[in-house]
């Protein structure tokens, strides 16, 4: 009996030592595996899908001749390759300022007022779930962002620029948090962005849906939510320095397999 008990209380002793073992980056992964099961960011890719096929707006036209980079109407393969350069608008776009330009020119939407609007409300919302399904017809392909274009390679150097620029009241830059490997804040790992950082991590895991606080988050929406971190002025969405700064990690990608739209805590 007596030997039965110590052998029960050494099973019991090595389990709890393996346990403790497991490292917190080890736990939270398992926690976001068991949500992805679920993951609500589906709602927001059929809402998508069904924005970019209803005819909508002034013109009563639907989102499917929207060039987004591959031709008017080709969705799969465009946003593991976004920023780029459109000869149209004359300058580099990511995926959800190129959906306000074509939600305008073919939709007859003010352009400026879906801009000015606050993230999560009216025609910004339908941008995010718009964003949210085109992200997923190219989830499990790879990141190649172009650079054969001048102002290509512009918006990487810019990006690249601001990711490292430090000022505000903390003194804080991007590579604060994301310019060296193990990081993290609280239970938070923070990947080291200046390098490829591998398959899922970072730039190939937005948009996501945050479990936190129960919304649907743009790279828009989670680079600006950096910026006010730092206590830096709120950039304007679809401005140069986040497009910049997604062409910059984009880059930086290259060869990284997408899971957008991704679940975080």
């Amino acid at each position: 009996m007596k030997h039965s008990i110590l052998i029960g209380i050494a099973a019991t002793a090595f389990a709890f030592g393996a346990q403790a073992q497991k490292s917190t980056a080890d736990g939270i992964a398992e926690y976001r595996k068991m949500l992805e099961d679920g993951n609500p960011a589906e709602l927001y890719e059929a809402k998508g899908e069904n924005l970019w096929k209803t005819a909508r707006g002034p013109k009563n036209a639907t989102l499917e001749q929207c060039d987004l980079g591959k031709g008017p109407g080709v969705v799969k393969g465009t946003f593991v390759e976004l920023p780029r350069y459109f000869a149209d608008t004359k300058r580099v776009q990511d995926l959800e300022s190129r959906l306000v330009t074509c939600m305008a020119t073919l939709q007859g939407f003010d352009a400026a007022e879906i801009e000015k609007t606050s993230f999560g409300r009216g025609e910004q919302a339908n941008v995010t779930a718009l964003a949210t399904w085109v992200a997923s017809q190219s989830r499990g392909l790879r990141f190649n962002l172009p650079q054969g274009h001048p102002e290509e390679r512009r918006s990487y150097e810019l990006g690249k620029r601001a990711f490292f620029y430090r000022a505000g009241p903390y003194d804080f830059a991007c590579a604060t948090c994301h310019g060296t490997a193990d990081k993290r804040i609280r239970l938070q790992d923070l990947p080291d962005l200046t390098g490829n950082p591998g398959d899922g991590i970072g730039f190939a895991a937005w948009p996501a849906y945050r479990v936190s606080n129960g919304q649907m988050w743009s790279m828009q929406l989670r680079l600006n939510d950096c910026f006010r971190q730092q206590r830096f002025p709120y950039p304007l969405f679809g401005s140069e320095v986040t497009i910049a700064l997604s062409t910059y990690m984009g880059v930086n990608a290259k060869g990284a397999e997408s899971i957008a739209p991704a679940i975080k805590r």
